[in-house]
């Protein structure tokens, strides 16, 4: 590569380049599944910094920023996660990311990025229920020399990168890469006079890939990432009055993360059969703290400390003839995860008298309407430890058949998980009646024990796809698989409603559970895993030249669906159960198109989807409050009806030695509407964003003008609940930036 090239002809290099070819192939624009593949020029020239910037840029891909790192939720066709077990699996040089928290990382020199929807059982790793994102970073082997970037924006936010490719030998490249980000923050913590999303986050990647010979390949990756960040920018609602308030807490709040991945592969390509193993550990520990009733008030806090390993290897054999038309492949993929995990809550003054006490004592003047219950401290905490182990292992294969025009696939995966819990949540308080003791004694309130589940799941697939002159068309029929787990944040609850009912005992009163009696048991610390049949057609075309055409329609039969709820009354925390029966269909389409220097990009995505059984049980079987509310028929929360983006661009080219590329662009993305409750009387309705960016492209340089949410639109990203208080968090306000970088 010599250094007067343009820098139109380094990025397509770049972006061809396929040394050492991916895990399973590729997934190429005529095979049966929804398909969204973007390369390195198209992610940065539209501001793909992170996962959540492909927000609509993906028909029916959804992963809104809450405004931390810890909260990865994608949402894809309808359905999502918000806690535990992501509905997507992220990607990246072949190892599969098993952990959501780490989803939220920063994106630089990102050669090719593929998003496939639907199950992908036979294919890749743990749980791809709803899809599959295939990340693959730039390779020394295919491309050589020093790339840069700098970039400032408002707010006094600014991200630099710089990384080194080398090929010293012919059979051997070595890259370094490292990346830095500052963001200033967007919104204010107005009690404590200071932005509350400010943060910072820095990465290094270190690659070497190794050609020996004989059909033999080394590929060795090492990625460091590191996180500290401030939040959370949650705005109090007034129901009464619809209005938003500014944030306004008192406890300092922020996430703090580090990673370590690692990740080896060796391949081999033989006369008849391909044979891929990639072999990774990660380490993920973090802290998550939080003033948890996001008011002024002195109410409580929590802490989420996680410590966890995770080991995992898979080896894939498949042939080597793509030509053949029997074109096969068959994998088994194990894992295993150590996750530690600490969640103190400490409760303080307004808390213990409105949670605790304020309870404890409305039982107890029911009998003694003069006397109360008293604590000898204006803080406590309530120490919930967890130990949680899960193994896993599945054998899959996957076959596809030429027939003239036709392509037919048969697959099946077999899918076996076991994963345990070990708790030990108590809290120690010094207490007193009033009518019969004079001093105050110790309480220690315990919720102690094990509990394991054993997940097995067979996961077949058929597809047929049809070649045209123009392209083809598709049909498949696959079963998706999400795990079951573990509610670890209803421990605090549990432990409350067992304490309340310690001290009432000895009194003969009974005290009502938090939000029905099965939430102060062991029972409800489990859910059950999701599984789903999806149906889906469609065709890849390419009907005139310059124009391609993505489109597929789709019905997804959901059972025993995971949903995040909220315990009845003054919760303080939130836990996954499983709605009886849900169902979504929808459409997807994108489509561009090329002509000299015009380029236009439209995707859209509409999804339906609405629970079709689901009954929710609102309080105890003793309580005034009980009912049962059926929800059959209501739109799923959080996942939006429509997604949309349209991007147009124009560049003239220029005859000059210096000055190489002009190109302006305007970026228009929508989203919604997003009902927010399961009643569906909370909705934030379609809103829309404008982008634009003007592109100079020099000989090793572009200097590029860019802005976002131009129309500075107010929109909801996030809705939830808080010891009875509703809470609002915000899109990001009008931004813009300048940013320059160069290749060598």
């Amino acid at each position: 590569m010599v250094a007067s090239e343009p820098v139109d002809t380094l990025y397509r290099d770049i972006e061809r380049v396929e040394i050492v070819t991916s895990l399973k192939g590729g997934a190429e624009r005529r095979a049966p599944v929804s398909t969204t593949t973007m390369y390195l020029r198209r992610l940065e020239e539209r501001g793909v910094t992170s996962v959540k910037e492909l927000s609509a840029l993906a028909p029916n891909f959804y992963q809104p920023d809450y405004g931390s790192s810890i909260t990865s939720s994608i949402y894809v066709r309808g359905f999502g996660s918000r806690i535990d077990q992501p509905v997507v699996g992220v990607i990246v040089d072949d190892m599969p990311l098993m952990n959501k928290n780490a989803y939220d990382f920063d994106f630089y020199d990102i050669r090719r990025l593929e998003l496939l929807r639907g199950p992908q059982g036979t294919l890749y790793g743990r749980n791809t229920s709803g899809g599959v994102m295939n990340i693959t970073t730039l390779s020394p082997l295919g491309w050589q020399g020093f790339r840069a970037m700098a970039e400032y924006s408002t707010l006094t936010s600014y991200r630099a990168s710089a990384s080194y490719y080398a090929r010293p030998k012919e059979n051997f490249g070595v890259s370094v890469a490292a990346y830095f980000n500052h963001d200033g923050g967007h919104f204010e913590n107005t009690y404590r006079d200071e932005m509350c999303d400010r943060g910072n986050s820095g990465s290094a990647r270190v690659r070497m890939q190794w050609l020996l010979g004989g059909g033999w390949s080394l590929d060795n990756a090492l990625a460091v990432g590191y996180t500290r960040e401030g939040g959370y920018a949650y705005h109090h609602y007034d129901a009464a009055t619809g209005a938003t308030e500014a944030v306004a807490y008192n406890d300092p709040s922020g996430y703090e993360r580090l990673t370590i991945n690692e990740g080896f592969v060796a391949k081999y390509k033989g006369d008849k059969v391909q044979l891929t193993s990639v072999t990774s550990y990660q380490y993920l520990d973090d802290m998550m703290t939080l003033d948890q009733d996001f008011s002024p008030r002195s109410m409580f806090t929590m802490q989420q400390i996680q410590r966890e390993h995770t080991i995992t290897e898979e080896i894939v054999v498949r042939n080597a003839d793509s030509d053949d038309r029997w074109q096969w492949l068959s994998g088994a993929f194990l894992f295993a995860k150590w996750l530690d995990m600490s969640s103190p809550v400490r409760f303080k003054e307004d808390g213990i008298n409105d949670l605790i006490l304020g309870n404890i004592n409305k039982g107890l003047h029911t009998v003694f309407p003069e006397n109360n219950m008293l604590f000898g401290t204006d803080s406590f905490v309530i120490n919930s430890d967890f130990n949680i182990p899960a193994y896993g292992a599945a054998l899959y294969h996957q076959s596809q058949y030429k027939l003239g025009r036709w392509t037919l696939t048969a697959g099946v995966r077999v899918d076996v998980e076991h994963t345990a819990m070990d708790y030990d949540s108590n809290a120690t308080v010094p207490y007193c009646f009033d009518l019969t003791m004079t001093d105050f004694r110790d309480l220690r309130t315990e919720f102690k024990g094990r509990e394991e589940q054993l997940f097995v799941e067979v996961l077949p697939k058929v597809a047929a796809e049809y070649r045209m002159g123009i392209g083809t068309l598709y049909g498949t029929i696959a079963r998706g698989y999400k795990s079951g787990g573990f509610n670890t944040q209803i421990f605090s609850d549990i432990l409350q409603v067992r304490m309340m009912n310690d001290m009432l005992d000895v009194l003969g009163i009974k005290l009502q559970g938090v939000g029905g009696a099965s939430y102060n048991t062991a029972e409800a610390t489990r859910y059950k895993p999701e599984t789903s049949w999806n149906f889906e057609v469609g065709g890849h075309l390419s009907p005139v030249v310059g124009l391609d055409v993505d489109v597929a329609a789709f019905w997804i039969e959901c059972f025993d669906q995971q949903v995040t709820v909220l315990p009845e009354g003054n919760n303080t925390g939130r836990m996954m159960s499983n709605a009886a029966r849900a169902r979504s269909f929808g459409v997807e389409l994108g489509v561009e198109y090329g002509w000299k220097g015009l380029t236009l990009r439209g995707d859209y995505g509409y999804t339906n989807a609405r629970f079709r059984e689901y009954l929710y049980h609102k309080g105890s079987e003793e309580s005034a409050d009980d009912a049962t509310i059926d929800y059959a028929g209501m739109r799923i929360p959080y996942s939006p009806e429509h997604t949309v983006a349209v991007a147009v661009a124009y560049s003239w080219a220029f005859d000059h030695p210096t000055i190489h590329q002009l190109t302006i662009g305007v970026d228009w993305r929508g989203v919604g509407s997003i009902y927010w409750n399961e009643a569906n009387t909370l909705c934030q309705p379609f809103y829309a964003t404008l982008g634009a960016q003007v592109a100079l492209r020099m000989n090793r340089t572009t200097l590029t003008l860019w802005g976002r949410n131009l129309t500075n639109t107010d929109y909801n990203v996030f809705y939830f609940k808080s010891v009875g208080e509703e809470f609002y968090s915000k899109g990001r306000p009008m931004q813009v930036g300048v940013k320059f970088s160069f290749n060598i």
